[in-house]
């Protein structure tokens, strides 16, 4: 039986410690002529322009994670109005006004927690209760979405799981979902947090970085 769900990015599911979670998101800016499309639930990080951009690798990358993003805000040049999309397309894909900026709104409480599908089977329960507490990065699958939902197709890469500090996830528990429940199969909803978050008090890196250029 295959599961109904494998590939969906990073949605938010509560906060550490079973804390309210409002939804909550802060707002960030996109840098008009950034190209890159980023999609919902996708990992943003930092960058040293001041604005924010997908992840810095195709799984995830070093640069610690400002959190995911939900949705974005900007100014149609052609239709002289504001346009609100739950995915960046791109700067080469829509007609954006370069005298408003462009809005990034994302989910970037370091105590959030994350299901994100496996990309591989996981074999059993007991062996995916055993990578709980471990860490992962995502499959090479960091940047990519789909154009006409507009979601992320980011999945947790089951091969990378380990006891790796730098890996970008860190597993806190197995979901129940009886539509997911193939354990053979890929789509198991795992429950995790990110790592190193950037607004985060300590890191596992030497100290808080930016990414140096757009999209690195």
């Amino acid at each position: 039986m295959a599961n109904q769900n494998t590939a969906y990015g990073l949605r938010p599911i509560g906060l550490v410690g079973s804390g309210a979670n409002s939804t909550g998101v802060t707002q960030y800016e996109i840098a008009s002529n950034n190209t890159n499309p980023i999609f919902q639930y996708s990992l943003c990080v930092p960058t040293a322009a001041g604005v924010v951009d997908h992840a810095g690798a195709t799984n995830g990358g070093t640069t610690p994670a400002l959190g995911v993003l939900m949705g974005v805000e900007y100014q149609d040049a052609t239709q002289k109005k504001p346009v609100f999309l739950n995915y960046w397309p791109g700067s080469g894909a829509v007609s954006v006004d370069t005298n408003y900026p462009v809005k990034a709104f994302v989910a970037d409480n370091p105590n959030q927690l994350f299901t994100v599908a496996s990309d591989a089977s996981l074999t059993d329960r007991a062996t995916a209760q055993a990578a709980v507490f471990a860490n992962a990065s995502l499959g090479t699958s960091a940047r990519t979405g789909s154009t006409n939902t507009g979601s992320s197709n980011s999945a947790l890469g089951v091969s990378t799981i380990n006891t790796t500090a730098t890996l970008p996830l860190r597993i806190v528990g197995v979901m129940d979902d009886e539509a997911n429940s193939d354990f053979a199969a890929a789509g198991i909803p795992l429950i995790v947090r990110i790592n190193a978050h950037y607004n985060s008090n300590t890191s596992r890196f030497d100290s808080q970085t930016t990414a140096t250029t757009t999209g690195v």
